[in-house]
């Protein structure tokens, strides 16, 4: 196995030093505070004005109401479609007959970070995995699969591992209550926080909660590329692996110094990668 060649792709990119990319005043990311798995901030009520009308919620379930978004979603469906088949008159045809996404995304299910949108790409584009605070088990089946999948079969060029500011959590993780089934869940996130205790405690709370986002999508990196499909698609086809963090509240994505070094990437390949 001639390591040195693998390290000198430009496409393997895995986990760096914490002190690499440590998050302090120079960060342009707002840190607004989040309560554990909030789906707003403390900035989300800024403008709201005593007295203005809040649709109740009995008037946003009403099937059929303006304020109900499935019902709506419905009926804009049809227009979606329509507008997309006009711009893009090619685009439902062609995935009709298969998919060829270059980029597997694995990121957060929070409802703010949605992919495709947020790349300003089309459908057939990204292969999704998503689940609460982006966490990647070793073990767990489902990511796996789809990790597999999309790396052996449908070949996808990059694989992506986003974080994002705000997580609720990354909130729960920082916080030492009890929340049933989520907290084996997010086990792997408290052993992050663990082993960075000291860094997170010298940062504002606002500081240590982006700074351990950072850090999970680092954690993410390194599950991901201890996986032998994926470490033999980087040596076999240059396939690219990145970490990001998306804001949003401006909506911008921020990549990841991830480079590895030439020592830790011989220990991975001697450990993971297995032949076929």
């Amino acid at each position: 196995m001639n390591v040195t060649g693998l390290a000198g792709r430009p496409g393997f990119m895995a986990r760096n030093a914490v002190a690499r990319s440590a998050v302090g005043p120079r960060s342009s990311l707002p840190v607004p505070r989040v309560s554990p798995f909030s789906t707003s901030t403390s900035l989300s009520c800024v403008n709201h004005k005593p007295g203005s009308a809040n649709p109740s919620d009995s008037e946003t379930n009403r099937p059929g109401s303006l304020a109900d978004k499935y019902s709506a979603g419905l009926r804009q469906n049809k227009d979606w479609a329509a507008n997309t088949a006009r711009d893009h008159p090619d685009l439902f045809p062609t995935l009709a007959t298969g998919q060829q996404p270059q980029i597997l995304w694995l990121g957060c299910s929070d409802s703010r970070c949605p992919e495709t949108s947020m790349l300003g790409l089309q459908p057939g584009d990204v292969f999704v995995h998503r689940n609460i605070a982006n966490i990647l088990h070793p073990g767990d089946l489902s990511s796996g699969a789809v990790i597999e999948y999309a790396v052996k079969h449908l070949r996808v060029k990059h694989v992506v591992v986003c974080g994002h500011t705000s997580c609720g959590g990354v909130a729960a993780a920082m916080g030492n209550k009890e929340l049933g089934i989520l907290d084996p869940w997010l086990l792997p996130l408290r052993q992050v926080r663990e082993r960075n205790l000291p860094l997170l405690q010298s940062l504002s709370p606002e500081e240590a909660a982006l700074k351990l986002v950072e850090l999970n999508v680092r954690e993410g990196l390194s599950v991901v590329t201890q996986k032998s499909a994926v470490l033999n698609a980087i040596q076999e086809r240059g396939l690219q692996v990145h970490g990001l963090i998306y804001d949003v509240g401006s909506g911008v994505l921020r990549e990841l110094d991830i480079q590895e070094t030439e020592e830790s990437l011989r220990a991975r390949l001697v450990a993971f990668k297995t032949d076929n």
